[in-house]
């Protein structure tokens, strides 16, 4: 890029039309023409408006201060370029001087030269002392150490990663086995739970017979004058008293029975019945009195 931007001195308000500098214009067509003839070409017909212009300077600036930058390191390194080409004369005339030029030592000596160089470039010496090459093997193997502490650690760490995977992989596939064998089950519980339902509804259907049978029940209980304490082992116990009392009224019926195949006596008749009603209602006392002890104990 050429002087051109930058020597350009444009006078606010005096130059101003439609908006935009004209003096940016003319810096911008100066380095367009520059630039194009540079590389041996027209610069091409095209409209200035204030945006273009705007653009093709920050453009035009951005490469005049690359252009520069270039320029000054090229400078330098045809500077140094020249003092290298200097100081390698001079080792050149101090080799030939002491008989060790290129030309005469012998290839074995110019290839370890030249590995020694190489690894001088490599290590990046820029002396042949050998404290040097000391240091950058101790630095060369202290970063080849933490290379393979990290590598070991990355490996270690991966180790891990790869146990948790194949175990997330397996849980997997035990999931997608349990879910098949879920999926499968589907129908057959389906089915068994359409059953309980209608069991269920079944059994409360049940339940609510059972419970007005229990209420009628209790109300005939009630009627019957039942309570609490007549209970199983009292009836069973007034069972056998009565089989007791039947065996002892079964002799005195059989009498009774057996008056009836006599001649008729009147005077006889009358006082044996009347024996046989005393005797009737001792036993009908004697069942009251063993059922009123009976239902006394169990209170």
């Amino acid at each position: 890029m050429s002087d051109l931007i930058s020597t350009a001195d444009p006078t606010p308000g005096s130059e101003s039309k439609s908006g935009f500098d004209t003096a940016r214009i003319a810096e911008v067509k100066a380095w367009l023409a520059s630039q194009f003839d540079a590389a041996g070409k027209d610069v091409p017909e095209f409209e200035y408006t204030p945006r273009s212009v705007a653009h093709l300077h920050s453009i035009g600036t951005a490469s005049q201060a690359k252009s520069q930058a270039a320029g000054i390191l090229a400078a330098d390194l045809r500077q140094k370029a020249q003092e290298y080409r200097s100081q390698a004369a001079r080792i050149r005339e101090i080799l030939e001087s002491a008989g060790l030029a290129q030309e005469s030592l012998s290839s074995n000596i110019v290839a370890s030269a030249q590995v020694l160089a190489n690894v001088a470039n490599l290590l990046n010496i820029r002396d042949t002392e050998m404290s040097s090459f000391l240091v950058a093997m101790a630095d060369i193997s202290l970063r080849k150490t933490g290379v393979e502490e990290k590598r070991a650690k990355v490996q270690k760490e991966s180790k891990v990663l790869l146990d948790y995977t194949r175990k997330a992989i397996a849980r997997l596939t035990y999931l997608k086995r349990t879910l098949a064998q879920l999926e499968d089950d589907v129908p057959a519980c389906e089915a068994q739970m359409l059953q309980w339902k209608t069991n269920l509804a079944i059994m409360a259907s049940k339940e609510r017979q059972y419970l007005q049978q229990y209420s009628n029940y209790g109300a005939l209980l009630n009627r019957v004058g039942y309570t609490p304490e007549i209970s199983h082992g009292v009836l069973v116990e007034m069972a056998e008293h009565k089989k007791e009392l039947e065996k002892m009224t079964k002799p005195i019926m059989d009498t009774l029975r057996s008056y009836q195949d006599l001649p008729p006596d009147k005077a006889l008749a009358a006082l044996a019945i009347e024996d046989k009603r005393r005797q009737y209602a001792a036993a009908e006392k004697y069942l009251e009195e063993i059922l009123h002890s009976a239902l006394a104990t169990t209170e």
